[in-house]
């Protein structure tokens, strides 16, 4: 049996923690926020029934490894639906692009442009992931396959939305790993994610494991072989903690040279803001891309087009979502400047009167890593220079996108190494 300390009390902590406490061992769990959950955790409003996250969440049908470990653990309350999505551009409409007749139908492509970009998006989707991916730049991928039309239509103010400066250096491995892994069929949790992490916490909790919450870690200290955490000695630890953090914390232990490499990774915070008000504030489609410069936001997800309203006192939520630089004024400014900032397209986007009753701000650091073609290379690893410290963080999705069924996957495959 060993003692271990598991930094971070997200899905990919827990998860670890669960499989590491099965097998006998000792876990702490140190969590510096309130609740557990991490990026998917939630919380709830006044007359709501069910949790909402901060960060919009859902999983794909095809997401297999959160939804065969919530059957090992017993849990049955994922159900799924095949909501409407839709992109607005620049012609002020908005266009469902979820199927080949959507596809076909789109009215600002050409045939030919449509079935061109048809055919890349059946390649990606069947396509096992190749070294030509990690050669070439998204923007490089798209243009050369879909056709310049095609990348300024439908992909650029994506890009430029979602990744901001980065948007043109952002390997073609993620608009592989988009394509390949998404599903039209979405899934979602009865009560909200914060169910799922809460009937985790009570397993882990039977189980003995010591979970410390509003707990921040300042330093690590090493002990033989051993590490020092809170006071107490532990055999092995597992960071789960974004890689920044994570170097701030050990940089008396690891060398320079390997904590070096890390300053090379680049990412971008989450903004989410949640509204709720009295009527939706688009009709039907659950979630909105935006692929227009004119709107100052990347998505409008309306949450309860997805999720019944009655869940939540007969309200109505929507997410309008950004990722931003460190230097964005977004981080700066109050949750009612980013709501004047907002409201104008709001209107416009709408199609009724909607009253805001209720504005929520989150706002969370190192969200979105930059996969450039310096990323995998410098990126971390489980193995570290201590063979009694590992690492398991959304960095090493790679090439998928953060994400709830990835951070059950990496909790196991730590674990393993165990």
């Amino acid at each position: 049996m060993k003692k271990i300390a598991i930094l971070g009390g997200g899905i990919t902590g827990l998860t670890s923690a669960y499989c590491l406490s099965k097998n006998g061992h000792e876990v702490t769990i140190f969590e510096k926020e309130k609740m557990l959950g991490g990026l998917a955790s939630g919380f709830k409003g006044n007359n709501w029934n069910w949790y909402l996250e901060r960060a919009y969440h859902h999983i794909f049908s095809s997401d297999s490894d959160i939804l065969n470990f919530a059957k090992e653990i017993g849990f049955d309350k994922f159900y799924f639906r095949s909501p409407e999505t839709s992109s607005l551009f620049n012609n002020g409409s908005a266009y469902p692009l979820d199927t080949p007749v959507d596809l076909l139908k789109f009215p600002l492509l050409s045939l030919v442009d449509k079935l061109r970009a048809g055919i890349i998006i059946v390649f990606l989707k069947l396509s096992p992931f190749l070294p030509i991916y990690k050669n070439m730049t998204s923007e490089e991928f798209l243009k050369k396959t879909m056709g310049i039309k095609v990348w300024n239509t439908l992909w650029q103010q994506l890009f430029r939305g979602k990744f901001g400066k980065y948007a043109g250096i952002i390997l073609s491995v993620f608009i592989w790993a988009r394509i390949n892994k998404r599903t039209k069929k979405l899934g979602y949790v009865e009560g909200g994610l914060q169910v799922f992490i809460n009937y985790v916490e009570k397993l882990l909790m039977d189980l003995r494991v010591n979970v410390l919450t509003n707990y921040e870690i300042k330093e690590i200290g090493k002990r033989g072989e051993g590490f020092l955490v809170n006071g107490e000695i532990y055999d092995k630890v597992i960071s789960t903690l974004p890689t920044p953090v994570m170097s701030r914390l050990t940089a008396n232990i690891f060398p320079t040279s390997y904590l070096s490499k890390f300053t090379k990774l680049k990412y971008l915070h989450a903004i989410t803001l949640i509204l709720e008000t009295d009527r939706p504030i688009i009709d039907k489609t659950y979630w909105l891309n935006i692929c227009t410069d004119k709107i100052p936001f990347m998505i409008l997800a309306q949450h309860t087009n997805f999720v019944d309203k009655k869940n939540y006192g007969g309200k109505h939520l929507a997410y309008v979502g950004w990722y931003v630089d460190n230097d964005s004024k977004l981080l700066k400014i109050s949750k009612e400047e980013i709501l004047k900032l907002v409201k104008p397209s709001l209107d416009r986007i709408s199609n009724s009167k909607f009253k805001i009753l209720n504005p929520f701000l989150f706002k969370a650091p190192w969200a979105q890593p930059i996969f450039n073609r310096d990323f995998e290379k410098n990126k971390p690893d489980f193995i570290t220079p201590d063979k009694n410290f590992f690492i398991a963080n959304l960095d090493m999705t790679y090439p998928y996108d953060r994400g709830t069924n990835y951070a059950v996957k990496l909790g196991k495959e730590v674990a393993e190494l165990i």
